[in-house]
């Protein structure tokens, strides 16, 4: 078998493996029932069956901290992708769409600033603020507190 669907494979049942564990289980199960079935392996209601029986073993599994079922249940869906690619490597577009859909947004790049503050002459009697960003300041002594123009607390 060409070494990118053995990767595939392991990707998917990687991917299955955690969804397991999360709140969107459901949706990850349906599809997953979906690309079997489409291979004709198995009925949709034995895969879903089968699928809710091992995400059972396996939240049972991770809350024991048994660590070689977690690894015996994603090798069992490493073989039956793996097998589902050798019978039918087109499934490969599936599979990969499906691994798309499951992972989790990409964060949002973070925007950073360099500031430099250079201070001379000694000791500062006064506030020095070094910020990228300030929302609302009260250098008279009532922080954020109250409203503009309310006295200091």
């Amino acid at each position: 078998m060409e070494a990118e669907l053995v990767t595939l494979a392991a990707a998917g049942a990687t991917a299955l493996v955690q969804q397991m564990a999360t709140d969107g289980w459901t949706a990850a199960r349906d599809r997953m029932v979906a690309f079997f079935a489409r291979r004709g392996s198995a009925t949709p209601a034995s895969v879903e069956e089968e699928l809710d029986t091992v995400r059972a073993e396996l939240v049972a599994a991770q809350r024991d901290e048994d660590e070689q079922l977690v690894a015996d249940v994603q090798a069992e869906w490493r073989t039956r992708l793996r097998r589902a690619l050798a019978a039918d490597p087109a499934a490969a577009a599936e599979l990969r769409s499906l691994l798309d859909e499951l992972a989790p947004a990409a964060p949002a790049p973070q925007h950073v600033t360099t500031v430099h503050n250079t201070v001379n002459g000694g000791v500062v009697h006064d506030t020095l603020i070094q910020t990228g960003s300030i929302g609302r300041v009260d250098l008279r002594g009532g922080g954020s507190r109250g409203g503009a123009g309310s006295a200091p607390a």
